[in-house]
């Protein structure tokens, strides 16, 4: 779609793909679990594959005997953990389009031998600290459909008026890009910094109301460190204590331990944070590859690095015409 826009409008991924912001030290902390602790570890396909600094992942774990299963939801893994005479620990990642899923589970209640390694993030926060960076220049946001689905566009205001950037909640259809991207410009034209909806079949201002109701009684904020991008304040959600005898990490004494967050050579961070295009990063195709990623950002079907993998991108000559 970039080779449909004019020249000097720029398009740049952000970081909207919860695997390929979920720490090196969150799945580090998920690997003790299923090698050291002898638990069941249940995780998501994308996430299985992520690689650390170190070159570890929960499938290369399973490979030295791990028991880590594949699931398609936090209740299938609370099936298992049924079915089993063992811990089963959930390793459960996502924005708010997931959090209130795993909230309602641990409200209609567990099994004992069920606990969960919390990664949940919040996007507004991510926002706002990239605009604190100043490391880009960003004229506007088309903001994420499904995440707004559940929080409703009232949590963008505050950092629209405050950094006066204009702000669209964008469906997934092409004419929901373009269009979206139409009124992005309409803003700018107008000097105006609003927080429109253009997704309006499904987003609401005031978002899904239960939903945000059940997340508010299972998790509280906390800071949270996004892979990449560093401590970003009030970004990740945590247990209340009503629910800590579900934390994997407390239930085990598992420490999470920063440490590097990209392999040597990648630059996951930065594709990320939007300074560069994915073809950009010198390890793009070549030794970094969908079936061999070297960093997250090739992992995940979310991934930018992975999408323009997917459709033959090599470089700007594939895309600005």
């Amino acid at each position: 779609m970039r080779s449909l826009l004019p020249r000097g409008l720029e398009v740049r991924a952000g970081p909207g793909c919860p695997v390929c912001v979920t720490s090196a030290a969150e799945v580090e902390a998920a690997i003790e679990l299923a090698l050291s602790k002898k638990v069941t570890l249940t995780t998501y396909g994308d996430m299985f594959r992520v690689p650390t600094a170190r070159g570890s992942s929960l499938m290369k774990a399973k490979a030295k005997g791990a028991d880590v299963r594949i699931v398609y939801s936090v209740a299938d893994a609370i099936s298992i953990a049924k079915k089993l005479d063992r811990e089963v620990a959930h390793f459960a990642i996502g924005f708010e389009t997931t959090a209130p899923t795993t909230a309602v589970e641990l409200i209609k209640g567990v099994p004992e031998n069920f606990s969960l390694i919390v990664s949940h993030r919040l996007i507004p926060p991510a926002m706002e600290h990239l605009l604190k960076s100043g490391d880009i220049a960003i004229g506007g946001f088309i903001c994420p459909g499904h995440v707004s689905t559940i929080i409703g566009s009232e949590p963008y205001e505050p950092i629209a008026k405050r950094y006066r950037k204009p702000m669209v909640i964008g469906g997934f259809e092409p004419l929901d890009v373009l269009a979206s991207l139409v009124m992005l410009l309409e803003q700018l034209r107008d000097g105006r910094c609003d927080v429109e909806i253009e997704y309006r079949r499904s987003v609401k201002r005031e978002g899904n109301v239960k939903a945000k109701k059940v997340m508010e009684e299972v998790f509280e904020v906390c800071d949270g460190d996004w892979r990449g991008i560093g401590i970003v304040p009030s970004s990740k959600l945590r247990l209340r204590k009503e629910f800590e005898d579900h934390d994997a990490l407390k239930r085990f004494d598992v420490e999470i331990e920063v440490e590097e967050e990209m392999p040597r050579g990648c630059r996951c961070a930065d594709v990320l944070k939007g300074l560069i295009y994915p073809w950009e990063c010198p390890l793009y195709n070549k030794v970094c590859t969908p079936t061999s990623p070297v960093g997250p950002c090739a992992v995940s079907v979310e991934g930018a690095c992975h999408i323009a993998m997917k459709h033959g991108i090599r470089g700007p000559e594939d895309v600005f015409y």
